[in-house]
């Protein structure tokens, strides 16, 4: 600490100490101060209007859900509490238990993660350890091309492919048509461009000398790969997963197609349930009424997740933090 604030102090000397204008040999002058550039002075103007544009809508979506959930919680029919803890979420009887929707969104995006953190990791590191340059230029971009795949497509096919190779393989009885276990599986392979690619960039960033001094001290690649460049990218692998998280749990058209159309609280992966953001588009897609309870409650909702992915993202920040390597 003390040696960075004695840099900083000589910084600052030197900068004073440099002229505003230094003198030719011929008894001229040339001022060295900052030159104002119209057209840099306009892009960091536009970089600022698209900044502030960014944080104004996204205090707006907070604001909007905050005022709509105090309508929800304000009507006096439940306090907040049950609406944590209550295990059933049935309007119609006025019963608004949000457990079952969590249940199940977090059980279909446990299932993309033990899908899409082996997939992508392997994919990643051998893109970034063991694949040659040309095989590298033609497999990454096809790899992320499935991120470019819309998600109504994934949808379609958990529930026409997915979902009948589960119910042949298991059984009829064990599998239900529509399952967490199915739409969780494609919402795994719709998440490994994302690890994929974020792992590899973060891979690649360690420096060549570390892998070097592997090699030089008798180390394999494998035990190069595992011990030491996986390691050093520690922090930007597990910004990866948990952003996969966060991409599993905000999911919508996947699991509104595949998981189930009605709250269910279960543990069982091949039961149907249905998830937060699944639930949000069916009601919303009904015949409610304005200001009713039932609309309401899709703010609750809808806030309730935006808080689920505000911590992922708290978390994301502090382990980038935490486990960060500085390389000098």
């Amino acid at each position: 600490m003390e040696a960075k604030l004695e840099l900083n102090r000589k910084t600052a000397l030197l900068t004073r100490a440099i002229p505003q204008k230094a003198a030719y040999s011929d008894g001229g002058t040339i001022n060295l101060s900052r030159r104002i550039r119209p057209g840099e002075e306009f892009i960091h103007t536009i970089l600022l209007i698209c900044g502030a544009i960014s944080i104004i809508t996204t205090v707006g979506i907070v604001l909007v859900l905050l005022k709509e959930s105090l309508l929800f919680f304000g009507s006096g029919e439940l306090d907040l509490v049950e609406f944590l803890t209550d295990t059933v979420w049935q309007p119609v009887i006025g019963r608004f238990g949000i457990m079952p929707l969590v249940t199940a969104t977090l059980m279909t995006s446990l299932i993309a993660m033990l899908v899409a953190v082996p997939l992508g990791l392997g994919a990643a590191i051998y893109l970034s350890e063991y694949a040659k340059p040309k095989a590298r230029a033609i497999l990454k971009p096809t790899l992320e091309m499935l991120a470019g795949v819309p998600t109504v497509v994934y949808g379609f096919f958990a529930i026409l492919t997915v979902s009948p190779f589960l119910r042949n393989m298991l059984g009829q009885d064990t599998v239900q048509f529509q399952n967490m276990a199915s739409a969780g599986l494609v919402m795994g392979f719709m998440i490994v461009p994302t690890i994929a690619s974020m792992s590899e960039d973060a891979l690649s960033a360690v420096p060549r000398s570390l892998r070097e001094a592997s090699y030089g001290l008798g180390g394999t690649r494998l035990e190069t790969t595992l011990k030491v460049v996986v390691p050093a990218a520690l922090s930007g692998i597990l910004a990866a997963f948990i952003l996969g998280v966060s991409r599993a749990v905000g999911e919508t058209m996947i699991v509104a197609l595949a998981a189930g159309s009605g709250p269910n609280l279960t543990f069982n992966p091949f039961a149907a349930a249905e998830t937060m953001t699944g639930h949000i588009v069916r009601i919303s897609g009904g015949e409610i009424s304005y200001n009713s309870i039932d609309y309401n409650s899709l703010f609750a909702i809808g806030l309730t997740l935006f808080l689920v992915t505000i911590v992922l993202n708290l978390i994301s920040q502090y382990v980038t933090n935490r486990f960060r390597e500085s390389y000098e």
